[in-house]
């Protein structure tokens, strides 16, 4: 087996951008996955790729930020090198605005979202007749609007990154040696895995359902209301999700929570009542102790490095993540933020109060 200069191991969202920007790098790679590409959570239905909050400006919002902005770029050049469409589109958000409290925060944050957004994006409050047609029922008649949003389908991305990989000369495979930088981005068992060589909980799973609609909605907003993330899809199909279950005993089985969502989804918009279900997904998404990313040098193992977590902000991070922890592997330039750094595994654990 030819040696390469970064070995990948996980095929997953985070697996594959690192590998894609690897080998633009000039780098030699190979991805290893037992399972093959998007055989995990990043295979899932949802592909909503949401910016947090304006308004208390933190690393991960500003890095979220970043890597949102980057997207664009990103996917076209996936798409254009693999021929294969991954529905990334900026379509934006719509969420209904249910009460006097939700409007004042949502006036509040349009304030912190120009200081901290600058022009790249808007989020802004609008009433019915500007939001159209494409919008839930909201008891205020007004809606918060951002433009920062936007979606991939998770499954299509998967296929134009793994293509685009081999078109450009990587390898992905179902098992080989570690060789040259090895960044290890294996999803949930990857954290227990790491946490259990480290002797302290780094993170774990938690299960998500979700549902794929038959409902041609395609270039209108995503919708987040009443806990629901609803997202058109380009290819006529729609998305909704999902449960966030910390206990589970079946992995990728779904069951009346999923139910009970679909049936939600129709009370959120009542256009997609009795719309045709084509697939129930289940599948475990990596979280570590936050939603952030954990990234940085696997402590203790020289050249090996750790690319995880993102809870539910895995795809709107990744071009940023591919980007932050080859620099590190490859150049050796540490642009981590500390909130994210391996570095705090290895610090000394709180004692708790007396």
């Amino acid at each position: 087996m030819a040696m390469v200069d970064v070995t990948v191991r996980g095929a997953g969202i985070f697996g594959l951008s690192i590998a894609w920007k690897a080998l633009l790098h000039g780098a030699r790679v190979r991805v290893i996955d037992r399972n093959g590409p998007g055989s995990g959570a990043s295979g899932g239905v949802v592909g909503a790729l949401q910016p947090h909050v304006p308004d208390r400006w933190n690393a991960l919002k500003q890095y979220q930020l970043e890597s949102l902005i980057e997207a664009r770029e990103f996917w076209e050049g996936v798409d254009a090198t693999s021929g294969v469409l991954s529905g990334f589109a900026r379509v934006g958000r719509v969420q209904p605005l249910t009460s006097e409290r939700d409007i004042s925060l949502a006036r509040e944050r349009a304030d912190a979202a120009r200081a901290n957004w600058g022009e790249c994006a808007l989020w802004e409050i609008t009433d019915a007749r500007e939001a159209g047609n494409w919008i839930p029922p909201s008891p205020t008649g007004l809606f918060v609007h951002d433009t920062l949003s936007a979606i991939v389908h998770p499954r299509d991305a998967i296929r134009s990154l793994a293509k685009a990989i081999r078109a450009h000369g990587g390898k992905i495979v179902a098992d080989g040696p570690d060789q040259g930088q090895v960044i290890w981005a294996t999803g949930w068992k990857g954290l227990q895995e790491l946490g259990a060589a480290l002797g302290r909980p780094v993170g774990g799973g938690v299960k998500g359902q979700a549902a794929l609609v038959r409902h041609d909605a395609g270039g209108q907003p995503q919708v987040f209301a009443g806990g629901l993330h609803i997202v058109p899809h380009l290819d006529g199909t729609l998305a909704i999700g999902s449960t966030s279950e910390r206990d589970f005993a079946a992995s990728t089985t779904t069951d009346e929570l999923l139910e009970d969502i679909i049936r939600r989804a129709g009370k959120v918009m009542p256009s997609l009542t009795g719309a045709t279900v084509i697939e129930r997904w289940a599948g475990v998404r990596p979280r570590c102790v936050s939603r952030a990313p954990l990234l940085g040098p696997w402590p203790g193992r020289t050249g090996h490095h750790v690319a995880n977590g993102g809870f539910k902000i895995g795809f709107g991070v990744a071009p940023k993540v591919a980007g932050t922890i080859l620099d590190l592997a490859l150049e050796g330039v540490d642009s981590i933020p500390p909130e994210f750094h391996t570095e705090r595994l290895t610090e000394p654990r709180l004692r708790p109060r007396a």
